[in-house]
């Protein structure tokens, strides 16, 4: 029987980067976006605040973009401050690579097991992803069966946590493993 779990975002993950004023290295999304209209050509950007001294840092989305390559629902979207828009941009690879950021996932995730059935003498795991959030496999393991990561560890080391992923690293994306007890 495959029992499935799901990592599920709880709340927007905070931004790392640099403040130039306080030196604080996190930021929070404020749900706000700026458009500004130049002629013919359109600049928009995601609002983030300093979670040490609140100031602001504008997130390019797109700049000197013509208005006719702007889809109209992504205007009135950013028009309309919308909190759906926010958690896609935030996660979009492109955007973190253009301005030179990554994401802080640490609380703002949780593991949802469904009640799984760990009682059984092999149990298969099928792990999915809401949202690309990189967690250690093993803590994942840990916190879905109860155990300790250290005694997690043991397992995968006498081969009784089997996964075709590497178990040692980060992982974002779906996965499956093998639990023999």
């Amino acid at each position: 029987m495959l029992n499935t779990w799901a990592v599920v975002p709880t709340c927007l993950p905070l931004v790392r980067r640099r403040c130039h004023v306080c030196e604080a290295d996190r930021f929070r999304a404020s749900g706000k976006f700026r458009v500004n209209a130049n002629h013919k050509v359109l600049d928009a950007w995601l609002l983030v605040l300093c979670t040490g001294c609140g100031d602001t840092v504008k997130l390019t989305i797109f700049e000197r973009t013509h208005v006719r390559s702007v889809r109209p629902e992504l205007l009135n979207r950013l028009h309309d401050n919308d909190p759906g828009l926010t958690a896609e941009l935030l996660r979009d690879p492109l955007l973190q690579h253009r301005n030179r950021v990554s994401l802080d996932w640490d609380g703002a995730w949780r593991l949802d097991t469904a009640g799984s059935d760990l009682d059984q003498e092999v149990v298969d795991v099928a792990v999915r992803f809401e949202a690309r959030i990189p967690v250690r496999p093993v803590r994942l393991i840990a916190q879905g069966c109860g155990l300790s990561r250290a005694e997690v560890g043991r397992l995968v080391a006498d081969g009784k946590v089997v996964s075709a992923v590497r178990l040692s690293g980060k992982v974002s994306g779906d996965f499956t493993f093998t639990l023999k007890r």
